[in-house]
């Protein structure tokens, strides 16, 4: 069965491939730049499964990839870097020359400001560090060794990949004038010109490797009277998950700045974890935001996929020496998503915004064979109260407790359970598989806030044990799922990771109250 699952699965990433070529790209598309970001900081994919995935794109009319490399590229100059799923140079041109015969431009995406953690980690590069307790971000003003770091990478990147771009990064650079020299430069000349300052230097790098530079707008936004200050060939990527388009600052004054822009959604990101995925919210987001850059003359348009937050927790061993960084925020990975990945496709073909519940009603009949009705009762098991639980409280617009969110879960379950697909069945099963997660998820939530109530005592330990020992063997049931359907998509130490992250709190709770005497 595990082997079916697998090969199925595998299947599922090549089908849409050959249905969707024979589908017109032209009309109405007016995106130059049709591309897909892969986050690989967790959840690594084996090649194989890369190939199948940029198939998959390329049928989808995909024409650009942007890949997130961090630590799975294997740089030479700097072998502290890469981490154990590393690839080897070879795997990686081949995968390019393949993207490459596709039709699909392969970007590599450095960061190089913040969310630099698996760099900074080493104290090689400590005397870079913005903070030397917060690893994620440079200091802009170790100009002379921030540049000799990046151009190692820049250049490393720039022999392996055909493509004439490099992403920068440059995204959510909180600790922005942190230290006491930017501080200083901060107050005098401001954290915009901090900034730029910065990206303008790393900008040239990759210009005098005969690219052109791509980052993220989000700090842009924010200070826009500096924007101008950057090279002319840079490229802005206008990230937006469903917000207000000034979020981040006044959004006219970037379209405005004559700089080329992309644009790019998400199908993953916050709050979505192994508990939740918003499907309704990333849906919107793809039927809102898709036209909004079309209006505005964006030349690109990329869906972003976030496998983590960014953000990390540090594992130390002493005040000063660390361990690990543990990923906060762990998502389902990417073999839960083709419905997501092919309304983003389906929504680059045209003027018109994403019809939704037409477009599920014939996603599922064309991928599972439902009718009508069955695809409204999976539509609505996989919106069903998509809230967040924190401290023991839902957060959602209505009063909710988690035992009425729980019941909600378990009627989507059992409604997914009578949806009998008549074929690509492993996917359908993913998404069995995700709410399946979530129930195993708000149970053990349940019975933890009951174990946080005044009221709990000695006493209730043997029911609360039995529930929990419950959840423990159903875990075992969901990682032997996972790894099944999953097996020749992430790595097998990936895999295993994922199960034991997911099952960690119900193993802590069990033995912490089993030890009660």
């Amino acid at each position: 069965m595990k082997k079916i699952l697998f090969l199925l699965t595998i299947s599922c990433l090549l089908t849409f491939a050959s249905n969707s070529q024979n589908t017109s790209l032209q009309k109405g598309n007016s995106f130059a730049v049709r591309g897909f970001h892969l986050d690989l900081r967790i959840q690594v994919m084996t090649m194989s499964a890369l190939r199948s995935f940029a198939l998959q794109l390329k049928g989808y009319g995909f024409n650009t990839l942007i890949m997130e490399w961090e630590g799975t590229y294997p740089f030479e100059k700097h072998p502290l870097i890469p981490n154990r799923y590393a690839y080897t140079k070879k795997e990686i041109t081949s995968f390019i020359k393949y993207c490459d015969s596709l039709g699909i431009d392969v970007i590599p995406l450095q960061q190089s400001f913040g969310h630099v953690e698996y760099i900074l980690r080493h104290y090689r590069y400590k005397d870079l560090r913005e903070d030397q307790q917060d690893y994620s971000q440079v200091c802009p003003l170790e100009e002379d060794k921030d540049r000799a770091l990046f151009t190692d990478l820049y250049t490393e990147l720039a022999s392996t990949h055909t493509s004439k771009y490099i992403h920068i990064g440059g995204d959510e650079t909180y600790l922005l004038g942190h230290c006491e020299k930017c501080s200083r430069k901060a107050a005098l000349e401001g954290k915009s010109k901090l900034y730029i300052d910065y990206i303008r230097m790393l900008c040239d790098i990759v210009i005098k490797l005969g690219k052109r530079p791509i980052l993220w707008a989000d700090i842009a936004l924010k200070y826009p009277e500096a924007i101008k200050l950057l090279p002319k060939e840079t490229i802005f990527i206008d990230w937006n998950y469903g917000w207000d388009l000034n979020r981040f600052g006044e959004h006219q004054k970037l379209i405005e700045s004559g700089y080329e822009i992309w644009g790019a959604p998400s199908i993953r990101s916050h709050p979505d974890n192994y508990f939740l995925t918003e499907w309704g919210k990333h849906f919107k987001n793809i039927r809102d935001f898709v036209p909004q850059g079309r209006n505005a003359g964006y030349k690109g348009m990329i869906m972003t996929s976030w496998s983590t937050s960014g953000q990390y927790s540090k594992v130390n061993e002493s005040e000063t020496e660390i361990i690990d960084l543990y990923a906060i925020r762990h998502v389902y990975p990417i073999s839960g998503f083709n419905i997501l990945i092919n309304a983003f496709a389906e929504s680059l073909k045209t003027n018109e915004p994403l019809n939704i519940p037409q477009y599920v009603e014939k996603y599922c009949y064309n991928r599972f064979g439902f009718s009508k009705e069955q695809s409204a009762k999976f539509w609505q098991a996989i919106i069903c109260t998509p809230y967040e639980i924190n401290q023991g409280t839902v957060l959602s617009p209505q009063q909710m407790s988690i035992n009425d969110v729980r019941d909600s879960t378990r009627q989507a379950a059992l409604a997914l359970g009578k949806l009998i697909p008549a074929k690509n069945i492993a996917e359908f099963e993913q998404f069995r598989l995700m709410t399946d997660i979530r129930l195993q998820y708000l149970n053990y939530e349940a019975i933890y806030k009951f174990a946080n109530e005044e009221s709990f005592s000695k006493k209730d330990l043997p029911e609360v044990l039995d529930k929990l020992n419950g959840l423990l063997e159903n875990g075992k049931k969901l990682d032997a799922r996972f790894i099944a359907l999953n097996k020749g998509i992430l790595q097998p130490g990936e895999l295993r990771e994922e199960n034991d992250l997911r099952s960690a709190k119900i193993k802590l709770l069990y033995n912490r109250l089993a030890n009660v005497k």
